[in-house]
């Protein structure tokens, strides 16, 4: 009873930070001019991507559950492409791959190179070199970095010169609004460490009830633990899109995905017994490529950007539902 208390707290303190979360994020967007999407995928998914990381660093260095790490990472970028579809309902009559900028396929692009690119190391990793004092860090560790950090550059630039034409408006805006970008910007870090804080604790609540039920690290981890580390990205993107703001919620779970492929970088540097896709299982690769296939689905959806749902979700929020199911029916099977 006590965990399950301790769930709903954590939540509940996710679920009002993250409603505040994404509405100072719309402010800074205005006054900034950087944009929503760019707001949502490096400001919001950084913050809510954060659980993930601590949780990963913790598995690997506190507890020695390599596995537990990497698939709870992976796993939440599968989970995120689920909130994507879930977003339709929404939207109202209209899918949420026509109401968003096509730029979105710029971050899908990048996720589906940086999750082959794990797909394949985990698979061919034992016929790589290694480097470090220790032999213990992957090199391709680093090119994931380099991909994020271009990543981020290309969709910089990508942002300002789509923006270019908007600068009057976002000149009139910031003029009108009666909020300071300093007050702004602290009532947003102060909500980001509310997020931080409580969900660092759903980690551990997901371990004790996986210790409990006696399934595998892979399945816990890309089930359970994904989801509940992914809380931070619902609450705020599902509040982006209460306020009509679908672009700031996209870029976050995009943004979050690049982001979660970063912290596989970071868990293998704190992993010192070697290089930390050799250490899991490859089941781990079928996740991943189950995400992939889901971000192709989302490039599909923005290229024919349909008018029309079927009933209460799109034809690639469906599609993208069917591929979870599988992952983890696979995931499930495999166990």
């Amino acid at each position: 009873m006590n965990v399950w208390f301790e769930f709903i707290v954590c939540a509940g303190v996710i679920l009002y930070a993250g409603s505040r979360l994404s509405i100072y994020g719309d402010a800074i967007a205005e006054k900034t001019g950087l944009g929503k999407n760019w707001i949502g995928l490096v400001l919001l998914a950084t913050v809510t991507s954060l659980p993930e990381l601590i949780t990963g660093v913790s598995a690997v260095t506190l507890h020695d559950l390599p596995d537990m790490a990497v698939s709870g990472t992976i796993g939440s970028c599968m989970f995120n492409m689920m909130v994507i579809a879930f977003l339709d309902l929404l939207s109202k009559n209209r899918p949420v791959s026509r109401m968003v900028q096509q730029g979105h396929m710029l971050s899908c692009g990048f996720g589906i190179i940086l999750l082959a690119t794990v797909a394949i190391d985990i698979v061919f990793s034992k016929y790589m070199p290694v480097i470090g004092v220790l032999n213990s860090i992957d090199p391709m560790s680093l090119v994931y970095i380099l991909i994020y950090f271009f990543a981020m550059r290309l969709i910089y630039d990508y942002e300002k010169g789509r923006l270019s034409e908007f600068v009057g408006e976002v000149v009139e805006a910031t003029a009108n609004s009666q909020k300071s970008l300093k007050f702004i910007s602290l009532m947003f870090f102060l909500n980001s460490l509310l997020i931080v804080v409580a969900a660092c604790y759903l980690p551990g609540i997901g371990e004790e009830i996986a210790r409990q039920t006696g399934m595998g690290e892979s399945f816990i981890g890309s089930s359970f633990i994904a989801i509940t580390t992914s809380l931070p990205e619902i609450t705020v993107s599902v509040a982006a899109a209460r306020m009509g703001a679908f672009d700031m919620a996209v870029g976050n779970l995009l943004g979050s995905n690049l982001f979660n492929v970063a912290i596989l970088s970071i868990t293998d540097f704190c992993y010192l017994k070697g290089p930390l896709l050799r250490s899991v299982s490859m089941t781990n690769a079928a996740t991943a490529l189950c995400a992939i296939m889901a971000l192709a689905i989302v490039v599909i959806g923005l290229t024919y950007r349909s008018e029309k749902k079927f009933w209460f979700l799109a034809g690639d929020a469906i599609a993208i539902c069917l591929v979870y199911i599988a992952s983890c029916a696979l995931l499930f099977w495999a166990h």
